[in-house]
């Protein structure tokens, strides 16, 4: 097995923080690895490293020759007004009928493919570079948080990629449902020190555990022996007749030491605001119209949500999940119908992106005074700053310089300090790692009042919610099954499709298959391109009266599933007719030329 990347005694510092000390890593050809750490750990920076944007303080990176990595970036990398076609074929130079190929593979396709970039949500977006990133060839993925804002649909998609996918990866993220179900290994860096696990992320943090509850153990029982060695010398170092034998147990006290346990760091502790639990109907919507002037993105809401409940809001991006909780705190306001509140609700929210509406000038423990609740004393202030790892003179750091990371966690202690007994949470675990997402876990299990959520995170859904909301083709409706039933029925679906697309790609017509420029064999004469012709004018004539059949169809159906299918069997027929006519042009072309000569 090659070695894609070594890192040989690798340092990195900035400032009195030290981020690589002595560090050790190697990523193999074939091998996927989920590269988690906590927020400030220098996950980033590590990966800029390897990536050649920044350089060592010391050590080394060692490449392999053939190395060609294919890099997941945050930041958009298209232009304004150029369409998803457009920018593949911008970014990897490739024709575009391999642009429409490989965009195929993430169901990259019709108004998808042709519409402009500007118009597709992040979910649409996210597809759209990785599209990018396999016309490139790499044999090594690196992937920054790829799952930040992707739907449960597209999170399953890329997951059946990636599990296919026949190079390296080398994926940073929080989401450990994502890195159980795509790595094989898991990289972890903590305290400036990289640790390789040949297992996946779940096995890795029992196994720290165990290491970690192994050395506790370990070292209570050394406390334990100095103790009774102390107690010892102290009544015998005084009489001559034991002496010798008190410096004999000096000398074995000081051979005593303590292990350093293993992964020993602060650990969020996240405590609920206390409010009385209450029963009875905490939310209301009666003939419920949810939406915008100009078009309405759900009809005919019905629904009752009850006191202490933790209901989950599902959905693809898109359906209105987000539209719906605006609705729900009434800063979009409903087309028809009514939301109403049960007696003494209180509603917390906390909203994508609210950490970017912070007051910039104030300090940390400033906010959190001017939120708390009325009463709340400085001293429980600055304990629900530091169970959010605001410790010390990080309370007085200015919100200014906040990473994204921190700034969630500073309005997750906001909501904290308040009296609210209902909280509105979209996107709660964004940017939040692994410890901190379960410490919010166990306060919203504690929680008595009541809170309504989205989230991507499989594993924070699934220990929290007690409830679903579907949000879906214009409805809002209490799901009957458990969260883990509706992944099932999501990843069902997706099978569905991905095997319908593989039938398509096998029935795929020899004329068409020639329309690949890579698939041409050797010169023809004019007998056998002309009876190429002829068959590829019969099998275009054919594709194009099933997509004419499709689309009247299309036009006639009222039912959105239906019209949903329709169009995506249009997408696929569109597919194969695009490379058939351009090969078709190709044919004409040599035929004259044959002529001419």
């Amino acid at each position: 097995m090659a070695s894609l990347i070594q890192l040989t005694r690798a340092s990195k510092h900035y400032g009195d923080q030290v981020l690589l000390d002595g560090a050790e890593a190697t990523i193999s050809d074939n091998t996927k690895v989920g590269f988690i750490g906590r927020n400030g750990a220098g996950k980033s920076t590590t990966l800029r490293i390897i990536l050649g944007e920044e350089e060592l303080d010391s050590g080394e990176v060692s490449l392999h020759p053939s190395l060609r990595v294919g890099y997941l970036r945050q930041h958009d990398p298209f232009l304004p007004g150029e369409t998803s076609l457009e920018f593949l074929m911008r970014d990897s130079g490739q024709p575009d009928w391999k642009c429409g190929e490989v965009a195929g593979q993430f169901e990259i396709k019709g108004a998808y493919l042709d519409g402009p970039v500007a118009k597709l949500s992040g979910g649409w977006q996210t597809r759209l570079k990785l599209a990018a990133l396999l016309l490139h060839e790499p044999n090594l993925l690196v992937l920054d948080e790829p799952t930040n804002f992707l739907d449960l649909r597209t999170q399953i998609l890329l997951e059946h990629f990636l599990r296919d996918f026949r190079a390296a990866c080398l994926i940073v993220s929080h989401d450990r449902a994502f890195l159980n179900a795509t790595c094989t290994h898991t990289l972890c860096l903590s305290r400036g020190k990289l640790t390789a696990f040949p297992g996946k992320v779940d096995a890795f943090l029992d196994f720290q555990r165990e290491n970690r509850e192994r050395d506790e153990r370990s070292n209570a029982a050394v406390m334990a022996k100095r103790k009774h060695l102390e107690d010892f010398i102290a009544r015998n170092k005084a009489r001559a007749a034991t002496a010798g034998l008190a410096q004999s147990k000096a000398k074995a006290l000081e051979k005593l030491e303590l292990t350093e346990v293993s992964g020993d760091e602060p650990v969020p502790t996240i405590r609920p605001p206390r409010v009385e639990p209450r029963k009875g109907t905490a939310l209301r919507c009666r003939d419920l119209t949810i939406g915008y002037p100009d078009r309405a993105i759900a009809t005919d809401v019905q629904l009752e949500i009850e006191h202490g409940s933790r209901a989950a809001v599902v959905g693809d991006n898109g359906q209105g999940k987000t539209t719906f909780l605006r609705t729900l705190v009434d800063s979009l306001k409903p087309l028809a119908g009514e939301v109403r509140w049960g007696h003494g609700c209180k509603v917390g929210v906390y909203a994508q992106h609210v950490y970017t509406s912070l007051p910039e000038k104030k300090t940390v423990v400033d906010h959190l005074r001017d939120v708390a609740a009325f009463g709340k004393k400085e001293q429980e202030i600055l304990e629900v700053a530091g169970s959010l790892l605001f410790r010390g003179s990080d309370v007085k750091k200015p919100v200014s310089i906040l990473s994204g990371g921190e700034r969630a966690r500073l309005c997750l202690a906001g909501l904290l300090l308040s009296d609210y007994n209902v909280l509105i949470l979209d996107e709660p675990g964004n940017h939040l790692d692994v410890d901190t997402v379960d410490a919010l876990v166990d306060a919203l299990r504690e929680y008595q009042g009541t809170v309504i959520f989205t989230s991507h995170d499989r594993h924070f859904t699934t220990r929290v919610a007690t409830c679903i909301i579907e949000v879906r083709e214009g409805k809002v409706l209490n799901y009957t099954g458990k969260y883990e039933d509706y992944v099932y029925r999501v990843n069902k679906e997706i099978e569905a499709g991905e095997r319908e697309q593989a039938a398509t790609r096998a029935k795929l017509p020899d004329e068409v298959a020639k329309a690949r420029p890579a698939a041409r064999g050797p010169q023809k004469t004019e007998k056998e391109l002309r009876k190429e012709l002829k068959a590829l004018e019969r099998t275009i004539a054919q594709l194009d009266e099933q997509r004419r059949g499709l689309t009247t169809a299309l036009a006639k159906t009222t039912n959105p599933t239906e019209a949903a299918r329709l169009q995506s069997q249009i997408d696929d027929l569109t597919l194969q007719i695009d490379p058939a006519e351009e090969r078709w042009v190709e044919l004409n072309a040599e035929i004259e030329g044959m002529e001419e000569a």
